[in-house]
């Protein structure tokens, strides 16, 4: 099997949790990464590099583990301008939000669906994005969910059976009739399809015994927990999290000093999801509390078509450094390694000997110019399992 040596790195970003008591990003300076096949075989300074057959020389530019978005929803049809629009110009909007997008993936053909999200994809890889979770979430009928589950089951392996998004329109006024279909026939066609189980615990949408009863019957069928919690009110959803060793509770806007303490002495991971914020002007996640109280934090997207239509991570990171409280070595940790702990993976989101030679290069010499110079598309090159793909 060939191998190539990535050569003449300004800063390798590793994070390498044997380094992490000293630096979480594990850096290393005029330093080179070698791959063999989809692997990482070997990290360290530029002039110990092994012979290899190839041979790529960065140029005194920055490369660091791929991103791991690790929240998104993918699966849909249509989009939703008119309401953004409504909501940045002071308007009142009286759309259907959600369920404007339910109609229209409804509506949408297999083919549509898979071209949307191949779509989103590619600019996601374009911006440095190598790991990705998406959810079901738009379709909430049992053939639509179980269809949205199998189109993104083909691009990934971290595939989330979200039928607890909002209440169907067709239960709106039966409540426990939709909670007894997601737990029942539709988890039976959808488990087969999905790693994980989400449930957006909120009021509007699921109250914390109807999530817990959801994520129960999916952790009975194999499917772990991830929570929507505590995104538009203080709520019951961080606690369920933690109680239910959910890998993740996303958004975590609004949380009591309870509910720091609650993630700070779990796994769960707090997952922040600043696009959503950015588009609906709403409260930024503070991270600085979470951080200072030892909780591990995640950095993703949120790519939808409502809340927040973006697929750039490094925008995202950006947002966290001016808006929620973060360096930019804690952003850059959180949206590469945090979110493989959200995924509860060890092989994506570092670069160390016997992860996936997942990684990004930069048109920069540091992992800073990321949050130093926003929207500038700095990535200029990515690898995924090994193989050049921008």
């Amino acid at each position: 099997m060939s191998a190539t040596v990535i050569t003449n790195i300004a800063t390798l970003v590793t994070n390498d949790p044997s380094l992490r008591e000293s630096d979480p990003l594990g850096p290393v300076r005029d330093a080179a990464v070698v791959i063999e096949g989809d692997r990482v075989v070997w990290t360290g300074e530029s002039s110990k590099a092994p012979a290899t057959d190839n041979r790529v020389d960065a140029g005194g530019r920055a490369v660091l583990p791929g991103f791991v978005d690790s929240h998104s929803h993918l699966v849909f049809a249509g989009d939703r301008t008119e309401e953004f629009n409504a909501r940045m110009s002071g308007r009142p909007y009286s759309a259907g939000g959600i369920r404007t997008t339910v109609a229209a993936t409804r509506a949408a053909s297999e083919e549509e669906l898979e071209a949307n999200l191949t779509r989103h994809l590619t600019e996601a890889l374009r911006q440095g994005t190598t790991t990705f979770e998406t959810k079901s979430g738009y379709g909430l009928t049992v053939e639509d969910e179980a269809r949205a589950l199998r189109l993104a089951a083909r691009h990934t392996d971290e595939v989330t059976y979200l039928g607890a998004h909002i209440l169907a329109p067709e239960y709106a006024d039966d409540p426990a009739g939709y909670v007894d279909l997601v737990t029942g026939d539709m988890l039976n066609a959808c488990a087969p399809h999905a790693r994980w189980i989400d449930v957006f615990c909120e009021k509007g949408a699921f109250d914390g015994d109807q999530a817990r009863a959801i994520l129960t019957a999916g952790k009975a069928r194999g499917l772990h927990p991830r929570i929507h919690a505590n995104q538009l009110s203080y709520g019951p959803g961080v606690q369920l999290a933690v109680e239910l060793d959910a890998a993740s509770a996303d958004h975590c806007t609004h949380l009591t000093d309870a509910d720091v303490e609650a993630l700070a002495n779990s796994s769960t991971v707090a997952t922040l999801l600043p696009g959503a914020e950015f588009s609906t002007r709403a409260a930024w996640p503070d991270a600085r509390r979470l951080l200072d109280a030892g909780a591990t934090v995640a950095l993703s997207t949120d790519c939808n078509p409502g809340s927040s239509f973006t697929s750039s991570v490094p925008f995202c990171v950006a947002l966290a450094v001016r808006d929620m409280g973060m360096t930019p070595d804690e952003a850059v940790w959180a949206a590469t390694a945090g979110g493989a702990a959200a995924l509860r993976r060890t092989d994506v989101g570092r670069l160390v000997p016997g992860a996936y030679a997942d990684l990004m290069l930069l048109d920069a010499p540091s992992h800073v110019h990321l949050a130093y110079r926003p929207g500038v598309p700095l990535v200029t090159g990515v690898w995924r399992r090994g193989v050049r793909e921008v």
